[in-house]
This record gives C-alpha cells, structure tokens and sequence, in this order.
C-alpha cells in the first residue's frame, strides 16, 4: 500500500463525513458504504488506522508544500501589483501630460483661429480699399485718354502741315492763276 488514489480518499472522507451526520439512515448507510469497502479491498481496522496515520503526515507535508507555493505565488503577484501600480501611476502622468498639451494645442488653435479671423477681416478691407481706390482712378485714366487723343490729333495736324511744306518745297508749284488772266 504504497501510493493511495487521491479520488479513494476523497471517497472516504465524504464516507466518513456522512457517518458523523446527524440524521441517523444516512449515518448508518454511509457506516455500510465504509464496512462494505473494507471487505471488498481485505483492509482491516488496524490498516485504515495505519493508513490515516500515513496520511497525516503527507497532508502536513503537502500543506506546508502548498503554503510554500502560495507564498511564493502571493509574493509574485504582490510584486506584479506593485509593477502594474508604478506603471499605471507613470501612464496616468503621461496622459495628464498629453492632456495638458492637448490643452495648450487647443489653446494654440484658437489663438489661430482668432488670428486668422482678424487677418481675413484685414485682407477683405484692403481688398474694398483697393477696389475704391482703382474706382476713383478712373477720372484720372480717362482724362490721360483723352489727353493722349488730342496729343495725337495735334501731332497729326503737325505732321500733316510738315508734310506740306516739304513736298511744296521740293516740287514748285507753277502758278495757274497766270494762266486764267
């Protein structure tokens, strides 16, 4: 009897827990269960003494073996906690950070906005200035039109008489007027 099935201990310990139960068919049936047991394997009451005996000892060995690892285990997930809180604490500065840019940016964006509002003003009232300015030029632009044509007419006029003069010297004109007489 050197390894015991773990479902067989399970087995009995729910056996034995119903024969300490109040209720007294189901004390004696569990007791029944626990005899018929011990026949059909040939264990005696000396052996399943013994065998609680055995027991005990690897059951506090266990434990210790369980308390150990979930020590360690409570260790390991205390010191992950501790990593996940610096990280979230660092994650949590760094999102107050970009909140604080954010702000700013935003901050930024309207001061944009507010200039850019004022620039169209400006820029939509130099471009009425202008259009007003290229209107009252027009009396101007057509006086130097009008200057310019009568320029050119005298020039004409000039050229004309100029032109007369040269050809009436270059080629004598013989007096018809004698011949009339």
């Amino acid at each position: 009897m050197s390894q015991i099935d773990p479902k067989e201990i399970k087995i009995l310990s729910d056996i034995l827990a119903l024969v300490l139960e109040e209720q007294q068919g189901q004390s004696m049936t569990a007791l029944e269960a626990i005899k018929a047991r011990a026949r059909r394997d040939g264990m005696t009451g000396g052996a399943l003494k013994n065998l609680f005996q055995t027991l005990a000892p690897d059951i506090d060995r266990l434990t210790a073996a369980r308390k150990a690892t979930e020590g360690a285990e409570l260790r390991t997930l205390e010191n992950t906690i501790h990593t996940l809180r610096i990280q979230l604490h660092d994650r949590g500065e760094i999102l107050n950070r970009m909140e604080h840019n954010l702000r700013i940016v935003r901050n930024n964006n309207e001061n944009l906005k507010s200039q850019l509002h004022v620039l169209q003003n400006a820029h939509a009232e130099a471009t009425h200035r202008l259009g007003m300015k290229m209107m009252d030029s027009n009396y101007p632009r057509l006086m130097i039109i009008f200057v310019a044509v009568m320029a050119g007419l005298l020039a004409g006029i000039a050229g004309t008489q100029l032109f007369h003069l040269f050809y009436a010297a270059f080629h004598p004109v013989t007096d018809n007027a004698r011949y009339l007489y």
